[in-house]
């Protein structure tokens, strides 16, 4: 009998051990993860402020805005050059312009 509970407490003892090895695992994937989901997230925001800019300037002015400069100086448009490279191709003043976002290598 007193066996017994000897072998159910050691199962329990590993069964324990092991969950806590699946967390700890688990957290430390994630932890890796988080900063280049950020990073995602991110572009995601810029490309987003910029296209939410060209369209206020089209129901503005009638046109979209011919670079991202003039984002910047009549549409409160703010972007971390340090960080982020942004790409605005305008190709006519009725057709939304080609935005792409990307991380600079560091």
């Amino acid at each position: 009998m007193y066996q017994d509970r000897r072998k159910h407490g050691l199962i329990g003892l590993l069964c324990l051990l092991v969950l806590a090895v699946a967390v700890i695992a688990a957290a430390a994937g994630l932890r890796r993860r988080v900063p280049e989901d950020l990073g995602e997230d991110s572009i995601l925001s810029i490309r987003r402020a910029v296209e939410q800019s060209a369209l206020q300037c089209y129901a503005v002015e009638g046109v979209y805005p011919p670079d991202i400069d003039y984002l910047k100086d009549n549409y409160g448009l703010r972007i971390n050059t340090d960080t982020y490279i942004v790409r605005y191709e305008a190709y006519a003043e009725n057709q939304m312009p080609n935005i792409r976002v990307v991380k600079r290598n560091r």
